[in-house]
């Protein structure tokens, strides 16, 4: 029997040994999600912690076509002042008969220009997309009936996660605005 009372106090040390690399162990995950809130309750409290995307569309215009051309482009100012990105991906134009599209102005290295159909257009969270003729545009068929300088033309935008936004682009003659 004195061999079970020796081992008791062995068995004591060993429980108390165990419970300590015990402890520290979960000491580590508990830190670490510690530190993880507090990254987190300073990003939502400074109100960066993925609100939705807030976008706005300004600055519409529409250049006037040339006699007998089939389309021309339209450029808008779009700003996204909310927490999370989100993607232009559809366009609309109230009295013209046909699609609307995104396009990009590329060049070729004979310095030719051509334009190239893109799918969607992605807006950062915070940032400003400003379409122009060297860049994002809207490729719009013209109407039959034609525009004159002045006249607004209605727009609605699709995005991807902010739904529609209506926007009025204004017609302009060619070279008669600045797009810098």
């Amino acid at each position: 029997m004195s061999r079970i009372t020796d081992r008791r106090p062995v068995l004591g040390r060993v429980d108390r040994r165990r419970l300590r690399d015990g402890a520290l162990a979960a000491l580590v995950p508990v830190a670490a999600c510690g530190v993880a809130l507090a990254g987190l309750t300073t990003w939502v409290g400074t109100g960066r912690a993925g609100g939705p995307a807030h976008i706005e569309v300004a600055g519409g215009r529409v250049l006037l076509p040339s006699a007998g051309v089939p389309e021309t482009a339209a450029f808008f100012d779009i700003t996204n002042d909310g927490g999370s990105p989100d993607t232009l991906v559809r366009v609309t134009a109230r009295g013209v008969s046909g699609e609307v599209t995104l396009s990009r102005h590329r060049m070729r290295q004979q310095n030719t220009a051509y334009r190239s159909e893109i799918g969607s257009v992605p807006v950062a969270a915070g940032a400003r997309l400003a379409m122009a003729p060297s860049g994002i545009d809207l490729t719009v068929p013209t109407p039959s009936r034609g525009w004159r300088p002045g006249e607004l033309v209605s727009f609605t935008l699709e995005f991807r996660r902010g739904g529609p936004v209506r926007a009025v682009a204004v017609v302009v003659r060619p070279g008669a605005v600045s797009f810098e």
